[in-house]
């Protein structure tokens, strides 16, 4: 079920009716990245480097191939940064266009299904911000277990895998579910989802693809719930609230 959900998610990723949704999500992604390698850049410019060079008053010359160094380490250092960041930006653009992806899966793929109830535009920013503070602070931890030998891959894969699968689900779900009965759902299935959410933070770690993290997640967690729904008949889908 899972692996069927996520086969599905790849192929819709490049299918002609989420092209529009394809270039968005890339577009947005690059556009924060770039964003922010420019201003963390700025940031060390600004604060880190006077105080290395405070701290090493007496080399003479700083345009050489010491500055060199310094430079391709702090390069290094943001592009790792950066990297870290990747799940709090799929945090921040899966709100924006989930919708989008659910109701071309709806309709392609189930289209003897009542379609979704797109999620209102407030409701959505609400919840996209809530979701990207969980998942700095999920990832300000898992980036404190980097430090521990033996723990720090599998932090990064439970922290981003519980939270993104969770998250994900529950913004598919609530497409016809009141926000308190996703996440009843959601909880009944937890290891299910947090599977899930294991092959989403597992494309997360794939570097330039991972830029797709956030319409593939959508994708697969449409999919899921649509799967897990006709599995369960205790929690039958209700007619959209309008």
């Amino acid at each position: 079920m899972i692996l069927d959900a996520a086969r599905l998610s790849l192929i819709n990723l490049f299918a002609p009716e989420t092209r529009s949704a394809f270039w968005k999500t890339l577009g947005l992604t690059f556009l924060i990245l770039i964003g922010l390698w420019f201003g963390l850049r700025e940031l060390f410019a600004l604060y880190l480097w006077p105080w290395f060079a405070a701290f090493f008053p007496d080399v003479p010359d700083w345009t050489g191939w010491l500055t060199l160094f310094a430079a391709i380490a702090a390069g290094i250092g943001l592009a790792l940064v950066l990297a870290l960041l990747i799940a709090p930006i799929t945090a921040l653009i899966a709100g924006l266009f989930l919708d989008d992806v659910a109701a071309v899966i709806e309709k392609r793929d189930y289209p003897d299904d009542m379609p979704g109830r797109e999620m209102p535009l407030g409701q959505a920013i609400l919840g996209s911000i809530q979701f990207l503070g969980i998942v700095i602070i999920g990832n300000i931890i898992a980036l404190l277990l980097l430090f521990i030998p033996g723990v720090n891959l599998i932090a990064f894969f439970l922290v981003n895998g519980y939270l993104l699968g969770r998250e994900f689900f529950e913004f598919a779900a609530m497409r016809f579910r009141a926000p308190a009965e996703a996440r009843a759902f959601r909880s009944k299935h937890s290891s299910t989802v947090f599977v899930a959410g294991l092959l989403i933070a597992g494309f997360l770690a794939i570097p330039f693809i991972n830029l797709l993290t956030p319409l593939f997640a959508a994708g697969l967690m449409v999919h899921l719930h649509k799967k897990v729904s006709k599995r369960d008949p205790s929690f039958r889908l209700q007619t959209p609230i309008t």
